[in-house]
């Protein structure tokens, strides 16, 4: 994930990118910001899936046990 700070010139949230020791700023377009919220709920939704479905093979193992 990239690194985001607030600009020092205009004070918007920015990109940060360290190129030859200087530090650049782009600012966040609400379009890469859209784009990054689907990407982080895809993502949720995938870890969500494994650990009920971890759940689920938990309990049928501590029923074997049993």
């Amino acid at each position: 994930m990239s690194k985001v700070a607030n600009c020092p010139t205009c004070g918007s949230k920015s990109k940060t990118k360290e190129t030859n020791g200087e530090l650049t700023y782009h600012t966040i377009q609400d379009e890469e910001v859209f784009k990054k919220v689907g990407q982080l709920k895809k993502a949720m939704e995938k870890f969500k899936a494994k650990a009920e479905s971890l759940e689920l093979e938990l309990e049928a193992l501590k029923k074997q046990s049993n």
